[in-house]
């Protein structure tokens, strides 16, 4: 049974409605600068100003006091390689070098359980410190690596998603299945975890490259026999990927052709990258409701290209942004947002930085189809929350002497933050910086 202590947190509060158009859209956002959230049983019961909650609040109620701080709901990170964690700022080429010289080696580990829990507690830790409460992870092909991933997930009692990796060629022989066993292994993890506490299971085949059209058909099954499930891949990353696949899948338009055609794209289907796409690829996206993920600082450590927002989003597509651990290069939200700035600014696609906070919360939330339950700070949702302190460093505090509105201040966590400026981060109600386990970094 859940714990039922009242806890009154005190600070300067920022949620969502919908995407701000800019600092004027105050209907898209609410800001209160002497605010407090009422947390009871790993939810929020109140959300309002200091002076109304702390005279409604039950006698007796612990308030914590993280004035003069931001409080926002926690990041979501929609898009990120458990098993990469000891490949990340690893020098590489591109894409399928990354992948060869890097990946398939670190995850063929993930065949020894032990490998993988210890894994977990590090990439777990990782999350919180900076300021991560929910994340979308491909675990390796090993089903001991999802075990691993969702037992920590569960101690923590954190929203999670994630599945095992779907691969049956083009990948060393300790990381393949095959159409049958990835069927199967899958079928099993997603009875045995989703929807187990705060767990959410999803499909994940890697991409085509490494599936054949069986496992892709499978992949298929599986989606259309648990349609409450995510499904989760790659496309249109590198141009060598593109050109490989359009070899191997020769029959099909053109690289999401070949997902379409086994039933893989929904609204709950998430594609990363969604870089070289083409007119017709957008228009499947659109009628689909298939959802682009951004991973600027994968795209930029790679090479592989500029996403674009703008253009994307003007077809009438959904996105969300990204952190691609390990081939991107920080666990940060607020690092993958600065970069995410610099590609958009190099396509004249200027982001507000209200726009930024919105995307890192609640426009992930709604992407994964979640916001009734993460992604904002309204009563009733999940009491997932994130303390940031934009005076962390010296830089930061020299920098903000200068500051006079909200919208500054996020640029400023936006550009120079990273975990030093997450104060606490709460899961369920739970604050658990303090309580790290291992060095993050």
């Amino acid at each position: 049974m859940a714990d039922q202590t009242r806890t009154l947190l005190r600070g300067r509060l920022l949620s969502f409605h919908a995407c701000p158009k800019g600092a004027d859209d105050t209907a898209a956002y609410t800001y209160v600068e002497d605010g407090a959230l009422l947390l009871c049983g790993g939810v929020i019961e109140a959300c309002g100003g200091f002076g109304e909650l702390s005279t409604q609040a039950p006698e007796g109620v612990e308030i914590i006091d993280h004035r003069p701080h931001l409080i926002l709901p926690g990041f979501i990170d929609t898009h990120i390689h458990f098993p990469q964690a000891q490949v990340i700022a690893s020098w590489a080429d591109q894409l399928l070098d990354w992948l060869n010289d890097y990946t398939f080696p670190a995850e063929q580990k993930f065949a020894d359980k032990a490998h993988a829990d210890r894994i977990a507690a590090h990439f777990y830790d990782a999350l919180i410190a900076h300021g991560t409460t929910t994340a979308v992870a491909y675990c390796s092909s090993h089903p001991n690596s999802v075990d691993a991933y969702f037992e920590e997930a569960d101690r923590r009692g954190m929203m999670m998603l994630g599945g095992k990796t779907m691969m049956d060629r083009n990948a060393p022989p300790g990381l393949c299945d095959t159409a049958q066993s990835s069927y199967d292994d899958s079928k099993r993890l997603l009875a045995k975890w989703h929807e187990k506490g705060r767990a959410r299971y999803v499909i994940t085949p890697r991409f085509a490259i490494t599936s054949t059209p069986e496992q892709l058909e499978a992949a298929g099954s599986l989606l259309r026999e648990h349609p409450g499930c995510h499904l989760q891949t790659h496309i249109n990353e590198n141009h060598n990927e593109i050109a490989f696949t359009r070899e191997l899948y020769p029959d099909a338009a053109h690289y999401l052709g070949v997902y379409e055609s086994f039933g893989l794209l929904g609204p709950k289907t998430l594609l990363g990258h969604c870089i070289h796409m083409t007119g017709h690829e957008l228009h499947v996206m659109r009628e689909t409701g298939a959802v682009a993920v951004f991973c600027p600082t994968s795209n930029l450590f790679l090479g592989s290209g500029l996403f674009d927002k703008s253009g994307l989003e003007s077809a009438g597509i959904r996105t969300a942004i990204a952190t691609d651990v390990g081939g991107g290069t920080n666990y940060s939200m607020l690092r993958t947002l600065d970069e995410g700035y610099k590609i958009l600014q190099l396509q004249r696609q200027r982001m507000h930085p209200l726009t930024s906070f919105y995307w890192i919360t609640l426009g992930n939330a709604q992407a994964l189809s979640l916001a009734d339950r993460i992604g904002t700070l309204d009563p009733g949702t999940d009491a997932d929350l994130v303390v940031l302190d934009a005076t962390a460093t010296p830089a930061k505090a020299l920098r903000m002497e200068t500051v006079t509105t909200l919208s500054e201040e996020l640029f400023l966590l936006q550009t120079l933050g990273d975990d030093r400026c997450v104060v606490e981060t709460y899961v369920a109600g739970t604050p658990q910086k303090d309580g790290l386990s291992t060095l993050t970094g």
